[in-house]
């Protein structure tokens, strides 16, 4: 198995960091923007796309600030973390997004992420 590429990327959004949480960290925020159908368990959540489903552990979460998940199939230490960091003077809010992928895989990767956030700010208003 090759080793996987950490990648991050940032997105502004015009949002309360209360209410990206809600979005990044609950199944009925998830399935508006990140799937079709996000359904959990304690820990445990499962995501749907087109019928396929990935089960993923929620590792950390903090209220208002960032959630960290691992897919449950995966063999290695990655992860994907969506982190809300608020800029003190600016007061701009941004959706910082940790992931990893197969080196032939990472643009590929960040496509699908700025796709999803793409769709996350349609949901939430922002531009």
């Amino acid at each position: 198995m090759s080793d996987k590429i950490k990648f991050e990327l940032e997105f502004v959004i015009q949002s309360s960091p209360q209410l990206l949480y809600q979005y990044i960290s609950t199944p009925s925020g998830l399935s508006e923007w990140f799937a079709d159908n996000v359904n959990s368990r304690g820990e445990m959540f499962n995501f749907i796309w087109d019928g396929a489903e990935e089960e993923a552990k929620l590792l950390k979460r903090k209220s208002d600030e960032f959630v960290k998940f691992a897919w449950v199939d995966n063999d290695d230490d990655s992860y994907f973390e969506m982190k809300i960091i608020v800029d003190e003077i600016t007061k701009d809010l941004s959706l910082f997004i940790t992931d990893f992928a197969e080196e032939d895989e990472v643009e590929e990767a960040k496509m699908l992420w700025r796709n999803q956030v793409s769709d996350l700010k349609q949901v939430l208003g922002s531009k």
